[in-house]
Parts: structure tokens; C-alpha cells; sequence
């Protein structure tokens, strides 16, 4: 498991409704981190930096 994890800053989306179904996203060195808010101990996504901003420019 990768060292830095438990120092992380998680944050959900400013379009995330306020009814706890929503992700967070953590932002390390070189890849993003998505968890679902209501099953945080279950563990995260790793998604590469670049295919994360990918995504984002084809859902825009």
C-alpha cells in the first residue's frame, strides 16, 4: 500500500448533492484517488493522472 495514503486530503465535488451519495477524490503525486462516501473503509480507485484528465475532457 502505497506510504502516503493516511496523510491524505479527500474532497467530494461541489455538484455532489448533499445525500451522502456521492465520491470523493484524492490527489497524490501523479494519480487520483475515488472513493465511495458511503463505504470509505472499503478501499479506493488508483487512476493514472493522465487518464484522469482524460476522463474529465470527455465528460465536459
Amino acid at each position: 500500500m502505497t506510504s502516503y495514503l493516511g496523510s491524505l486530503r479527500w474532497r467530494t465535488s461541489s455538484y455532489s448533492p448533499n445525500t451522502a451519495n456521492c465520491v470523493e477524490v484524492a490527489t497524490p503525486p501523479s494519480e487520483v484517488l475515488v472513493r465511495d462516501t458511503k463505504a470509505r473503509q472499503a478501499g479506493h480507485l488508483m487512476i493514472p493522472s493522465q487518464s484522469w484528465e482524460r476522463f474529465l475532457t470527455s465528460v465536459k
